[in-house]
């Protein structure tokens, strides 16, 4: 049976006495408290979770200090920063090659054209919501589009920049002719189901970025498909059955060095990992990550 919320609210200043008592060594009470008025202590509970010695009574580890938990936040959201930077290129970069393959092979406006879905129900689903979003676009192209033709949509190309990853994941996944979806997946060196898999997966991640959730030791709920045999660079690279970032964070290095060879995506995040001296094991990262021939730029 449940039963009823009886816990207090605490003012700023409390919570700090109460971190306090419970172990955790605060240097600059004022400081902290400054914090918690803009971080939310329940936000940070999530990060000092790993310092506490016993969850039952939220016992910290001797030696925890307030700055240490503060440094595993700021990493997590400087992380979600760089994320959201690879996922937005990859995303732009899938968004092309959709309306590219889609266009050059079934016409201008193949995403009109029932046929050519794997399964008829989710694209009258899809095929709503992206009239939805041409309706409600004021990008000056879709209006000047929809005003000038007859089509009920603009054609692919253009409706292309206003569809949202998640969307653009079902797109793909729902294109019946295979050699389209082979098309799209061979640009990033992958089978059409290891790519549905990955902007699936993708969309979920951005999502947690976009809504500032922590991801540095989140287990996901939806985790990306192992690649059997292609891309080479990542055969056996992945940490089987692991539910945290760092299979996440290969498949962005993978994606990143297909569209923009010259990134510096790689370094800038060993930099942030260095900077913040992250424990790696709790994003699920092997022992000798360092030297894979994936984290030193290697190709194919």
């Amino acid at each position: 049976m449940k039963r009823a919320f009886n816990k207090p609210a605490t003012s700023c200043a409390q919570q700090v006495a109460i971190l306090q008592q419970r172990g955790m060594e605060i240097a600059n009470p004022a400081q902290a408290e400054f914090y918690l008025q803009h971080l939310n202590y329940y936000r940070l509970g999530a990060y000092w979770l790993p310092f506490e010695a016993d969850h039952a009574t939220h016992s910290f580890k001797p030696g925890t200090r307030f700055e240490d938990v503060l440094n595993h936040y700021i990493f997590d959201r400087e992380l979600r920063l760089l994320l959201l930077d690879a996922i937005e290129r990859i995303e732009v970069s899938v968004r092309t090659q959709w309306a590219y393959q889609m266009a050059l092979r079934h016409g201008p406006h193949a995403h009109l054209d029932a046929t050519l879905a794997r399964d008829w129900r989710n694209w009258v689903g899809d095929s709503a919501q992206l009239a939805a979003h041409v309706e409600s676009s004021r990008e000056n192209f879709i209006q000047h589009l929809t005003r000038t033709y007859a089509e009920s949509l603009p054609p692919v190309w253009a409706v292309c920049e206003i569809i949202p990853l998640g969307l653009l994941s079902r797109l793909y996944r729902n294109i019946k002719p295979m050699a389209t979806r082979s098309a799209v997946s061979r640009t990033y060196g992958v089978d059409p189901q290891v790519c549905e898999s990955w902007l699936h997966h993708l969309h979920f991640l951005r999502n947690l970025c976009a809504h500032h959730s922590r991801v540095w030791n989140r287990e996901f709920v939806i985790t990306p498909e192992t690649p059997k045999s292609k891309p080479q660079v990542l055969r056996g690279q992945f940490q089987r059955g692991s539910r945290k970032l760092y299979n996440s964070l290969l498949i962005l290095l993978h994606l990143m060095d297909v569209i923009a060879p010259n990134h510096h995506w790689r370094q800038r995040l060993t930099d942030l990992i260095d900077t913040h001296a992250m424990p790696t094991g709790a994003m699920d990262f092997p022992p000798d990550w360092r030297t894979r021939a994936i984290w030193q730029g290697e190709a194919e």
